[in-house]
């Protein structure tokens, strides 16, 4: 095997039989030689260990639902800005806010008139983190065409899984540690003791 050198540099001294196995010779190298090889592997032998892929869940609402919530679809149509930045601020995490998310959407609209193009990103990145189908098409053309209807569809799909847009990312946090609070403290009998 390897042995100690002064000048810092070790020699490969396994047997001359691995040596010759391989076509080379060990003292001339200087590399070690390993009799398995670490890039192929006899798949026979193995079990499948290719990791499970989630199976995409369909969206909660059709695209063309809007008028499920008319509150939000005379907003979204009115002024879609602002339910953007409430759609962006939750798919972010809070990272990014409502106002600044929807004051960016204003000013590509204004400026290039396609504001889809940004808020089809979102769609994306909302469909990769609650794992929705694509459907009926890709995101980018459903923003292109629809893009009322899109963002109407996303807001319903943010509220039916829990959330208050109104409230913003912070807020939803808040509220869903005290819930989690609420229920973790014992009941009371009369007189104040706990059972």
């Amino acid at each position: 095997m390897a042995s100690f050198n002064p000048s810092g540099y070790e020699k490969y001294s396994g047997s001359a039989a691995e040596a010759t196995k391989f076509g080379q010779d060990a003292a001339t190298t200087g590399i070690p030689v390993s009799s398995s090889n670490a890039y192929y592997s006899d798949t026979s032998q193995t079990t499948n260990t290719r990791p499970q892929t989630k199976t995409r869940v369909p969206w909660s609402s059709g695209l063309c639902g809007c008028f499920s919530d008319w509150r939000n679809c005379c907003i979204t149509c009115w002024c879609p800005c602002v339910t953007f930045g409430q759609i962006a601020e939750i798919v972010d995490k809070g990272s990014s806010s409502c106002g600044v998310n929807g004051a960016l959407y204003t000013l590509i609209a204004c400026m290039t008139g396609c504001a889809c193009c940004y808020s089809c990103f979102y769609r994306a990145k909302m469909r990769q983190q609650y794992m929705l189908k694509k459907h009926p098409c890709g995101d980018c053309l459903v923003h292109c065409f629809c893009e009322y209807c899109a963002l109407c569809q996303e807001y319903r799909e943010l509220k039916s899984r829990g959330y208050d847009l109104s409230i913003g990312w912070h807020g939803n946090m808040e509220k869903q540690s005290r819930e989690v609070a609420m229920t973790s403290i014992p009941p009371t009998v009369e007189g104040g003791m706990s059972r």
